[in-house]
């Protein structure tokens, strides 16, 4: 803890505020107040890139506020109470070490797909679900103004395979972005793939997709109704075509071409009829595919039978030399790494060997050219760095850049350069080294925001990358490696103008002192005023909470709310001393932190009296759920969305077992004693005043199965915790929130915000003045570089 309470410390009461300037490079009832009262998002996720959440501007020291006065509240419609569905209870309870465990609604466990009674189940609770919210009077203004923020278009980062540059692209209200290939860079663009085709509900989705080197090729991923299955099929490039590979049961897999003629990929057996979406997974292993084979061709290329709970993934360097096996044994950051020599024979008969075994360093594969590999290690350095694998004799280590003061997050090898991305918290850069490690400039951001890219090839002169915020759209930059000069390459217009928003980074203190990093995201004229207030937290899995933008963030910001966003432990935010001070029987600390923040934001006149509201997905769901439970005065209202809620039985479903690095192993007493003092589930109290909680899931999800959510609705609506609703929304055909449809994505939002504005006392957002989108606002035009920010 020493080395994370030093690093989350900034120094002093300083307060950072950033401005409006785009990134620069250097390279069931009424709510309580609703008689007399005033007048809002969820974890994103990117693999594959490198990301850099950038703090800079002007640090000024500031007081500590007073208590802010309380906005003038809003009086509301009440709504009709309610009346839950029955749910039937088994007499179930079982003596675990010691102690006697109910578990009434076990049955609830089985998949609404499977079984006939938990489908009629979900069918009752979304009804009473939808009833209540279309009562909700600002439903419907919701769903039309992020409707309207969504209607811009939306282009990915780019990826470059040969003289073609790939890339998503949205128009705006497209359920599915579609994909499309560039000739060189001022050539015209053609449409290759268009998912929106492929269902009527925009519920099949184009998920992973990977050009061949020369990009005559293209793999690329299926996923249906937010399944974490993925089917590979494959298109050629020159006429369009989709041809009739067709690789089943690939679930979180890397696909690396081997040349133009086939690739590596990763899948499970297949798994018995009727258990796809609740049976643990076991034995992934890594396959080659030649393009224009059936699957029953492919040869495998590394497996551990022996060790089935072990998973592997493959990587090419970008001369095809070798191939990197990265293997894991779950969700922490320890993995084993094999190579494969390519050169050595024919597929399935590569030579093989042992570079980093035992599980217990983070190795992270950069690129290599030749006999020399690169990786990011945590190996002798806590906060990591970048080590090289001489192979040109005895395998030799070497440090490239040693470990510095910020955790190294990623690196990526573009041309003759290295692009290093540093985190500490929300105050982080980019640099960019020779070969050697030899420093050559720093990408600065002038602005708070992530950005995330910086991908390429060894011998490529360019790279791409996007910077995005709480309050921007992300905006595509190419960057020449040789002049350090940037260009846009895409940049959206949007319907607000980001300067109307403050975004600030503070720090507070938790239970035990420790200094925790929070962001704060509001309208210009609300400093120094409450607000109804958001606060969303996550603190799981060494994954940080950086900037990024949300149009259904967004309409909660436009309407008059305050977004918070608490960087908890448990996270990545500083490393693995922040990480390790969050999981397993350190986990309070995570719930000690984010209720700390509730109470910042209160003390500090941020959120009006009654106005706080508590939000998180997936691990994050965990986190809100243990906190009502804990300190359910503090909160007005609550979403767990997707969240882990039965810490008893986490590991029995798909990819539970992985996540007993995080949260320990219910099989083991010590544990299970830490797990039944927070779990969800098992720790509803009785006859305390709950906050309205609106609990969120979708009947698809195999990574977090919706029996999590299904359990922990019903036992709310069971319990004695006061008047105010407990509900349940479950999607249909959607999983864990990867590859949801557009329209969706709108209704669920919409149906979140009111619930969270209603009782909250945030008023519906009025109708708002459309820009024309070809005339960007001062601070776009900034970002594009066509003109210089005057000097007031």
């Amino acid at each position: 803890m020493r080395r994370a309470e030093r690093t989350a410390r900034p120094g002093g009461r300083a307060t950072k505020v950033w401005s409006g300037l785009a990134p620069a490079l250097l390279l069931a009832c009424a709510p309580p107040w609703a008689h007399a009262q005033s007048a809002m998002p969820a974890a994103e996720e990117a693999e594959g890139a490198s990301h850099v959440a950038a703090s800079g501007g002007l640090t000024i020291a500031t007081p500590r506020p007073g208590a802010a006065a309380a906005a003038p509240r809003l009086a509301l419609p009440p709504i009709a109470p309610l009346a839950y569905p029955p749910t039937r209870r088994l007499p179930l309870v079982e003596h675990l070490f010691g102690q006697d465990v109910a578990d009434p609604f076990r049955w609830l466990e089985q998949s609404p797909a499977a079984s006939p009674e938990v489908a009629q189940w979900v069918a009752r609770q979304n009804a009473t679900t939808a009833a209540y919210l279309a009562q909700l009077p600002g439903r419907d203004a919701f769903a039309a103004r992020i409707r309207s923020l969504y209607d811009y278009e939306r282009i990915s980062l780019p990826r470059r395979a040969g003289k073609s540059y790939f890339f998503l692209r949205n128009p705006g209200l497209a359920n599915q972005s579609g994909l499309y290939v560039r000739a060189g860079l001022a050539g015209p663009d053609r449409l290759l793939l268009d998912p929106n085709a492929w269902s009527s509900d925009g519920t099949v989705a184009l998920d992973a997709w990977v050009p061949s080197p020369q990009g005559r090729s293209l793999a690329y991923t299926v996923q249906v109704a937010g399944s974490d299955w993925r089917t590979i099929r494959l298109l050629d490039v020159r006429s369009g075509r989709v041809l009739d590979d067709t690789l089943a049961w690939a679930n979180d897999t890397a696909i690396a071409w081997v040349g133009e003629e086939g690739f590596l990929y990763s899948r499970y057996p297949a798994p018995a009829p009727g258990a796809e979406h609740l049976a643990p997974t076991y034995g992934k292993a890594v396959w080659y595919h030649r393009v224009g084979t059936p699957q029953a061709d492919d040869l495998p290329v590394f497996a551990t039978p022996d060790h089935p709970e072990q998973g592997h993934k493959a990587a090419v360097s970008a001369d095809g030399r070798w191939a990197v096996i990265t293997s894991e044994i779950g969700t922490q950051p320890l993995r084993a790494i094999h190579l494969l020599d390519l050169r050595s024979g024919k597929p399935g008969q590569w030579a093989s060997g042992k570079v980093a075994e035992g599980f217990d360093n983070d190795w992270k594969f950069v690129d290599g050219i030749g006999d020399r590999l690169w990786f990011v290690t945590n190996q002798g350095a806590p906060r990591y760095r970048l080590v090289e694998l001489d192979l040109s004799g005895p395998p030799q280590w070497k440090v490239v850049v040693p470990e510095r003061d910020q955790q190294l997050a990623a690196a990526n090898a573009v041309g003759d350069r290295f692009i290093l991305s540093y985190l500490n918290g929300g105050a982080s850069v980019a640099v960019v080294t020779d070969l050697k490690g030899r420093p050559s400039r720093a990408i600065t951001l002038n602005d708070i925001g992530s950005a995330s890219g910086f991908a390429g090839r060894p011998g490529q002169g360019e790279t791409f990358y996007q910077f995005a915020s709480f309050n921007r759209a992300p905006t595509i930059y190419r960057m020449d490696l040789h002049s350090g000069a940037t260009t846009p390459f895409a940049q959206p217009r949007m319907g607000f103008d980001p300067a109307d928003y403050l975004v600030e980074q503070r720090f507070y203190p938790s239970k035990d002192g420790t200094r925790i990093p929070l962001y704060l995201v509001r309208k210009r004229a609300l400093a120094g005023r409450a607000a109804p207030t958001l606060l969303y937290g996550y603190g799981g899995f060494d994954i940080a909470m950086t900037p990024s933008f949300s149009p259904v963030r967004m309409a909660w910001l436009e309407a008059g709310g305050v977004f918070a966003l608490a960087g908890v432990r448990g996270g990545g935010e500083f490393g693995r001393a922040w990480h390790d001070a969050g999981r397993r029987d350190k986990k309070q600390n995570s719930f000690d932190d984010f209720i700390a923040a509730g109470e910042y934001l209160v003390r500090e006149g941020i959120a009006a009296s009654g106005s706080l509201a508590a939000q998180g997905g997936s691990n994050g769901g965990l986190l809100v759920a243990a906190v009502v439970n804990q300190r359910p005065d503090l909160f007005v209202a609550a979403n767990p969305d997707v969240g882990v809620l039965d810490m008893l039985r986490f590991d029995r479903f798909t990819a539970g077992r992985l996540w007993t690095g995080d949260y320990g192993q219910p099989a083991r007493e010590d544990d299970w004693r830490v797990l039944r003092g927070y779990s969800p589930y098992h720790n509803i109290r009785e006859g305390a005043e709950y906050p309205a909680i609106l609990v969120t899931t979708g009947d698809s999800d195999d990574r977090v199965v919706p029996a999590h959510s299904f359990k922990y609705a019903a036992a709310l609506q069971a319990a004695r915790i006061g008047e105010r609703p407990h509900l349940l929304r479950v999607e249909s055909r959607a999983g864990h929130g990867a590859g949801k449809p557009l329209d969706k994505t709108i209704a669920s939002g919409a149906d979140t915000l009111a619930f969270l504005a209603y009782w909250t006392g945030l008023a519906a957002p009025a109708p708002v003045a459309q820009r024309t989108r070809d005339e960007p606002t001062a601070s776009e035009e900034i970002a594009v570089g066509k003109r210089e920010p005057s000097g007031d």
